[in-house]
């Protein structure tokens, strides 16, 4: 009885101090130095650090894309070509509290050359587009936003016929560098949202709204091209503006859809809309290859497009393109 007694008393014993040490925490002091907080755990010095805020988000794609048809004794007919369009577009946005703003520049240059034509190699897409908007949230999903939209060409553009009688084609220039080129600057209420797939959408209203369009070749100035006066360059108006613009929509798996509107209706005609419409609808292959529907389309009545039969007279123009080629996220 007395052995048992015993045994019992150091199995007891043993149990408590194996309790004691279950419930024993390690506790490490803290450090507060130039306000980063230093955990000292035992002999070991343990950094932890604040977390940076990241404002800027950037990145941008690269697309390249290339056709080529080469004939010799072709016995169907046919001419050899060669086609090139490449674009690239960037942006950066900044987010801090309660201000936001987002930049957009997107350039896009193509050509096509035919080996039976007097003019073999021809412009078939160049477009420069630059849109910047600042704004202050009022609510979760409403800004006061400033808006600037800047939009012109970087090559000479020609108007390409064959006058009667004639064996030869002759071009006329119509268009160039800031001939024309717009500048927009608008001032209103602005809805924005993001969505948990990182696709947004983004719409401004604004009563306040100028814009300038720009012609700075003296020949095409001369002749009152773009609705400027004659003989001057720059003809400003001031009106109402709508824009609105979406931004990487999912459609299907692997299908995007990007398109923005900008609508501008002058005050002393007012109605009367000068519309911009641009659509990219992106299909990828993988990481590097993509298929691409871009369509642009413009009206301005202030523009009159020169016809074949040498009338010019008010349209719609309209870009439409698809490319499969090389496609770079960065």
């Amino acid at each position: 009885m007395r052995y048992f007694l015993l045994g019992l008393g150091i199995l007891v014993l043993l149990c408590s101090q194996t309790a004691l040490a279950q419930d024993r925490q390690v506790i490490p002091d803290t450090v507060l130095i130039n306000g980063d907080t230093l955990l000292m755990l035992g002999d070991s010095l343990l950094i932890e650090e604040p977390e940076k805020e990241i404002f800027w988000e950037t990145g941008g794609n690269y697309n390249l894309n290339i056709q080529q048809v080469t004939l010799s004794n072709w016995a169907a007919g046919g001419s050899s070509t060669f086609a090139l369009n490449s674009g690239i577009s960037l942006f950066a946005n900044y987010k801090k509290e309660k201000k936001v703003w987002d930049t957009q520049l997107t350039i896009n240059l193509g050509m096509n050359r035919q080996g039976d034509r007097d003019f073999k190699t021809r412009k078939s897409n160049d477009n420069f587009i630059f849109v910047s908007n600042y704004g202050r949230e009022l609510s979760e999903k409403f800004y006061l936003s400033t808006q600037i939209d800047a939009r012109t060409q970087l090559l000479a553009g020609y108007k390409y016929s064959r006058p009667s009688g004639s064996e030869s084609e002759v071009r006329t220039k119509i268009s160039d560098l800031l001939s024309p080129g717009y500048l927009q600057s608008s001032t209103g209420l602005n809805y924005r949202k993001t969505y948990e797939n990182k696709s947004k959408i983004s719409v401004i209203l604004s009563p306040f709204t100028g814009r300038f369009t720009i012609v700075l070749d003296d020949s095409l100035s001369r002749a009152g091209a773009f609705g400027v006066t004659p003989g001057e360059n720059v003809r400003a108006e001031a009106g109402m503006s709508f824009a609105t613009s979406v931004t990487d929509i999912k459609l299907m798996e692997n299908i995007t859809w990007k398109a923005d509107l900008n609508l501008f209706s002058n005050y002393e005609t007012f109605g009367n809309m000068v519309v911009n419409f641009n659509s990219i609808i992106r299909m990828k292959v993988n990481k590097y290859i993509s298929t691409r529907m871009e369509t642009r389309l413009i009206y301005d009545e202030k523009v009159l497009i020169k016809q074949d039969d040498g009338s010019s007279k008010q349209a719609v123009q309209l870009q439409n393109l698809i490319n499969f080629g090389i496609s770079l996220d960065f």
